[in-house]
């Protein structure tokens, strides 16, 4: 009892300090990648901060498996460098016997992984995407804030315009400056409203006058107006094509095409990879005085880095054909777990290519003796 609970109290603490670090750095970078998106046009600045939440969301599965193989590295790598490990050997623990304490502190997390990775992955992309395509989908002057430049989404025209409801329908002071069919254009009016006509989004503006001149003449054409018509921008339709990683599991395992089996096979593997990264743990845990400290931590990381590339390679040959579903998951997890395993056993039976070749020398000379 005292042996697993001082095991399982190191590594909370351990899992802990290492969550609230690896957090700390995907947020800031999934912060800076949003404000980027942001000032590109594709997220509307006030949902920055959602974005940015659903974002980090989905990616909690990496985080967590990341942090659990950290932690469990580490504590281990700790207790060989200060000699806990041989007071434990001492008193008949080998070191297979570490993975029922291990198991018995991960299988919350491990359970946590999965239901993300199956459940919340999906629902948290699908969110960030609704969000991207309402905003998409506003027209070119429904993204103008009052007493801001807006580009269209051409890049033909440029408006500024001063609204004064709530619901941006009416506006005062309408400026527009265009460039189309070899004319440039400004126009001009005290105030303007929009109709939407089919497909196409109409600015009506009221009393203003109207600048034109084809490019390359110095002939200038001036209209003045009561009410003119101007094509403010396409409202688009509707995508009807949600991407494989926005659908739920239930989808992907009703509709089994290979776009979708490569998604379903990411996100199983995931929950497989957490727990092979269990077994790899205390397979890799060891202190090497020459690295220090930071040498186990390099080849975590390393580690981590290989398998998850492997993952998404795998969704990849899944996708376009080169893999089949099954042997896919067979291979790549069951291959770790059994390298995984074989490389524990030789560490706890202290297994040695120097005490084979002597043990077969023996044998030889028994032989040879007979």
């Amino acid at each position: 009892m005292l042996f697993q609970s001082s095991i399982r109290k190191e590594l909370a603490r351990s899992f802990g300090a290492t969550l609230v670090v690896l957090l700390t750095i995907v947020i800031t970078i999934i912060l800076i990648r949003t404000l980027g998106q942001a000032s590109r046009g594709s997220v509307n600045p006030q949902d920055v901060m959602m974005v940015m939440g659903y974002s980090a969301l989905g990616r909690l599965p990496i985080i967590l498996t990341l942090s659990l193989f950290v932690a469990m590295v580490s504590t281990l790598s700790r207790m060989y460098r200060d000699s806990e490990m041989v007071v434990w050997f001492v008193s008949g623990r080998g070191l297979a016997i570490f993975l029922v304490p291990l198991f018995r502190f991960a299988w919350p997390v491990l359970l946590v992984i999965t239901l993300m990775s199956v459940f919340v992955w999906p629902w948290s992309n699908q969110q960030a995407q609704d969000m991207k395509d309402r905003y998409e989908q506003r027209g070119d002057l429904e993204r103008v804030s009052p007493g801001q430049f807006q580009e269209s989404s051409n890049g033909n025209r440029v408006f500024f315009i001063d609204r004064d409801t709530s619901q941006g329908k009416v506006s005062n002071n309408v400026f527009i400056s265009s460039t189309e069919k070899g004319k440039n254009a400004v126009t001009t009016a005290s105030s303007g409203r929009i109709a939407t006509v089919g497909n196409s989004q109409l600015l009506l503006l009221n009393n203003g006058q109207r600048l034109e001149n084809e490019i390359g003449k110095s002939a200038l054409k001036i209209t003045e107006f009561e009410e003119y018509g101007s094509k403010a921008g396409d409202s688009p339709l509707i995508n009807g094509n949600t991407p494989e990683k926005s659908k739920s599991t239930r989808d992907l395992l009703r509709t089994p095409t290979r776009p979708n089996q490569g998604e379903l096979a990411w996100r199983l593997g995931m929950a497989l990879a957490a727990i092979n990264f269990v077994v790899i743990a205390l397979a890799l845990a060891s202190v090497n005085p020459r690295a220090g400290r930071s040498g186990n931590l390099i080849f975590v990381l390393f580690t981590f880095v290989v398998y998850h590339n492997l993952l998404n390679l795998g969704q990849s040959w899944i996708t376009v054909g080169v893999a089949s579903f099954g042997p896919f998951l067979l291979a790549l997890h069951g291959g770790a777990l059994l390298l995984a395993l074989t490389w524990l056993s030789k560490r706890h039976l202290n297994w040695t290519f120097k005490g084979a070749a002597s043990r077969q020398r023996k044998r030889q000379a028994v032989k040879e003796a007979a």
